[in-house]
């Protein structure tokens, strides 16, 4: 058995484990890190395969307030260290993935991170505490455990056959091996346009085939949809250059004593019409799924997303295992497909938030907040002040709220609560939330196209309509309706215009306060 038992052990040193590595690190915890690497951020090693970031590393953005330029530096983790930033390691807008290896190696050795390398964790169980064994057999107990390992498992749709084909993750990278050669890429993500642009200038045809719409980021909001850096293929589509998105199910994948490829393909835009299409090469880019084979017994946690990833709590805890908790890319399940929690921008605010959660939970050590007059001038100009300056609810929108409590005179302000764990934090009484969020059916709208219109920065009346990343201030009473106020959309995402955005949110608060029984 293990010597001691600690309070925390965090399963995987990638950037979640090291982020919530640093913030128990700082509050003098005892926890240890367990990494089956050498180094840390072993993902970023191989993926993305062909090497190019997409998460936006802007170095100048005119500001020199460092909470506004971490709206815009996508890569780095939180810290009081301003050497220790990501935009110190590239100049690159989509940077190389090898500059996340070394700035992870480096954050880690900074912050003098308790982590054990080399120990790869094939079990986890609970027969009483949580108790962790390596495939070397070495065993480590804990009160709680976070797993932070990422979705390490690639995500293999049940089609006949598909066991024939190469994976993202291990197809050859060089364009030479498809030279002439006819290409099915299986998914419609980042990864196979990924793939897809790589192969343009040697391949003779590529096919992109899914069942599915293609969902582009610009348009959906969702920086996991397709983004422009990968889409360079949709010109060769739509410029009829030979290559093509099928819209269709592929029903069988039959390998050829050849060594080629007899692809059935359900086309669902026809009707069903089928096709079976020959090619040379197939690879499958249908993403990763969360590996849960080392949780034993009733340490099981329940499935979300099809399986892809943990079911979670609003704390980032299990549904069904108490003590266990997520962090980084597997708390997804909490926003999956429409927000952040996916990437490090989103989730380095998920981890911090989660910090919270246990060092109110097991050592009573309150949410962070700040006093301020109970009046409404004086509520209306700490918001308008804080959606100004906050990176945590710009990236984590609709996630993360602060919370505004009333108390006689006097009010507290709370920072970065997951916005449906109130409660908790504050306790079970009439508060305000404040969040940053898109406005209805956002993702349905094409926002370059000049024939939908949009309420104007001074239609107060009408600001709820707004498409665009908007403030909405809710006032929360036990039993009773939530109110809710937004503020006028505004494209420079400056709301600090007394008359437009100002004095209507002072009068909800006025209005609203009125409401509070005595």
């Amino acid at each position: 058995m293990a010597d001691k038992s600690l309070d925390y052990l965090v399963i995987g040193a990638g950037p979640a484990g090291l982020q919530l590595g640093h913030f128990l690190q700082q509050a003098g915890r005892d926890y240890l890190i367990l990494e089956a690497g050498a180094e840390p951020g072993q993902f970023f090693r191989t993926f993305p395969r062909h090497r190019t970031l997409i998460s936006i590393n802007k170095k100048h953005t005119g500001w020199d307030d460092p909470e506004l330029n971490l709206r815009m530096d996508w890569n780095s983790l939180l810290s009081d260290d301003p050497e220790l930033l990501f935009t110190r390691y590239s100049d690159r807008y989509f940077p190389h993935a090898d500059d996340m290896v070394r700035y992870l190696g480096d954050f880690a050795r900074a912050r003098d991170l308790r982590i054990a390398y080399g120990t790869r964790v094939a079990r986890v169980e609970r027969p009483g505490p949580f108790v962790v064994t390596a495939e070397d057999g070495r065993t480590f107990e804990a009160r709680h455990v976070i797993v932070a390992t990422g979705v390490s498992k690639p995500n293999i749709p049940p089609i006949p056959g598909v066991e024939t084909a190469d994976l993202y993750g291990t197809a050859s990278l060089d364009p030479a091996d498809y030279t002439d050669q006819r290409v099915l890429i299986v998914g419609k993500g980042n990864s196979a346009f990924e793939t897809a642009d790589n192969l343009m200038e040697t391949a003779a045809v590529i096919h992109i085939a899914g069942p599915r719409s293609l969902r582009l980021a610009w348009r959906t909001h969702y920086v996991g949809h397709l983004r422009a850096i990968n889409n360079g293929m949709l010109d060769t589509y739509q410029l009829k250059s030979q290559n093509a998105v099928l819209d269709g199910h592929i029903r069988n994948i039959q390998r050829q004593p050849d060594g080629t490829y007899l692809v059935t393909v359900a086309f669902v835009r026809v009707n069903e019409v089928t096709k079976d299409i020959p090619y040379d090469k197939v690879i499958l880019c249908t993403g990763f799924r969360f590996d849960s084979s080392i949780f034993a017994g009733d340490c099981l946690p329940m499935p979300a997303a099809n399986g892809r990833f943990p079911e979670l709590t609003p704390a980032y805890e299990s549904v069904n295992v108490p003590g266990l908790y997520f962090a980084g890319t597997l708390t997804q399940s909490r926003d999956f497909k429409r927000g952040t929690s996916g990437f490090i921008h989103g989730f380095r605010y998920g981890a911090r938030a989660l910090h919270r959660v246990l060092e109110q939970r097991y050592h009573g050590v309150p949410w962070p907040s700040r006093e301020l007059p109970a009046d409404p001038a004086a509520m209306a100009d700490a918001v308008i002040a804080r959606i100004n300056r906050t990176s945590a609810l710009w990236q984590q929108f609709g996630l993360l709220a602060d919370v505004i409590t009333v108390d006689g005179g006097t009010a507290r302000y709370f920072e970065e609560v997951p916005y449906d764990l109130q409660e908790d934090p504050i306790g079970a009484h009439g508060h305000f939330s404040i969040t940053l969020e898109y406005g209805p059916d956002h993702d349905k709208v094409d926002p370059f196209d000049i024939e939908v219109s949009r309420p104007s920065q001074g239609d107060a009346a009408r600001a709820h309509e707004g498409h665009y990343l908007h403030p909405v201030v809710r006032h929360h009473l036990p039993g009773e309706p939530v109110a809710v106020h937004h503020v006028t959309e505004n494209l420079e995402n400056e709301w600090d215009s007394p008359e437009v955005h100002v004095e209507p949110l002072r009068a909800f608060f006025a209005r609203r306060a009125a409401a509070v029984p005595a």
